[in-house]
């Protein structure tokens, strides 16, 4: 076989290979392949959430995690269902043009969604406020957003409001579900962020890189 007939077929092959045809980043996992238990409700790639459309990057209702992340959560939700329920997820990796979109959409003077998502924080505020961050651990594909199906937390997700810190003030039903959360999340290598009761980040190395690559 000669050298250009070669180099065509490997090219061919690199064309066809899923890590360049709309597949998670290099040690990412899809999730439905590691934990196909845990319900995946992938708020930004439709309209309900906080920006009311569908967020750039977000191409298919997907989530995708780093390989130990995935398998950490794998382990959470066997747990959970053993003990009578089930995890679902919000948001898993983020690419980058993503949290560039959250930047545009502050600037932005529509707020037909203040009243569901944030009544009492300035628009332009909540980035100052910790609410959504500019540069997202999300885009390492080691956070994730995660509720119970069915539970009671006191907020719903993405809620911008103190209603929604973890320790905040709420129903008995709603905080013994926070603990419940936390404490599941924390066995299997997950902290949470106390402003916001559903984010979990898996403590996996220092300084992991982010990344932009579409979810498709």
């Amino acid at each position: 076989m000669s050298v250009s007939l070669v180099s065509r077929c490997a090219a061919l092959l690199l064309i066809g290979s899923p890590a360049l045809a709309g597949g998670p980043p290099p040690g990412f996992a899809r999730l439905a392949d590691v934990a196909p238990g845990v319900v995946q409700d992938m708020r930004y790639a439709g309209a309900d959430n906080f920006t009311g459309h569908p967020v750039p990057g977000y191409g298919a209702a997907r989530c995708w995690l780093r390989a130990e992340a995935a398998r950490a959560l794998a382990r959470a939700q066997a747990e959970a269902h053993r003990k009578g329920f089930d995890l679902v997820v919000y948001d898993c990796y983020r690419p980058r043009r993503a949290v560039a979109a959250f930047v545009e959409w502050s600037k932005n003077p529509d707020e037909t969604t203040k009243l569901a998502y944030y009544p009492k924080v300035e628009k332009r505020a909540l980035f100052v406020e910790g609410y959504i961050a500019e540069q997202s651990t999300h885009s390492t594909g080691l956070a994730v957003d995660i509720g119970v199906r069915s539970w009671d937390f006191g907020a719903p997700f993405d809620f911008f409001d103190k209603r929604s810190w973890t320790g905040a003030p709420a129903s008995c039903l709603a905080r013994a579900h926070r603990r419940r959360l936390v404490a599941l999340m924390r066995r299997h290598g997950f902290e949470n962020y106390p402003r916001e009761w559903w984010h979990f980040t898996f403590k996996a190395e220092k300084n992991p890189p982010g990344y932009d690559a579409p979810i498709e």
